[in-house]
């Protein structure tokens, strides 16, 4: 990793919930608004941010993990911001905070963990995972 990721960096994303974001299951709308599903990936989305400017070339960053708590509903066409504050880069893992809120307020809140690795190393695990 390059120099400079620091412990309170931020990050934010912008979304318009949308259709394809609903909470669905097999091709059925369970629900019409802002799914966890959705929500989780928006998640890591904000969080791989923080590192984008920091890797070298020959580096990656994976998810490790995600834990978060959806709060309340985002109806179709609502704006939810994300944001991501890193708590902790230890070695290759970087651990962010994520809250989501929308024009009621907070909806969401999680952590997640990204591990950097070299490409190569990567790419070596998911060809034994393909075998």
């Amino acid at each position: 990793m390059k120099q400079g990721l620091c412990v309170g960096r931020e990050e934010m994303i912008k979304i318009i919930v949308t259709k394809d974001m609903f909470a669905s299951f097999e091709g059925e709308i369970v629900h019409p608004v802002y799914s966890t599903v959705a929500m989780t990936y928006h998640m890591e989305w904000v969080s791989r941010k923080i590192i984008l400017p920091f890797l070298e070339d020959h580096e990656e960053g994976m998810g490790a993990a995600v834990q978060l708590k959806h709060l309340a509903a985002s109806p179709l066409g609502s704006t939810v911001t994300l944001t991501a504050t890193l708590l902790e880069y230890l070695d290759n893992r970087v651990v962010t905070e994520v809250v989501a809120e929308n024009h009621l307020g907070l909806i969401g809140k999680g952590v997640v963990v990204q591990v950097i690795m070299p490409k190569e190393k990567i790419a070596e695990r998911l060809k034994e995972a393909s075998s």
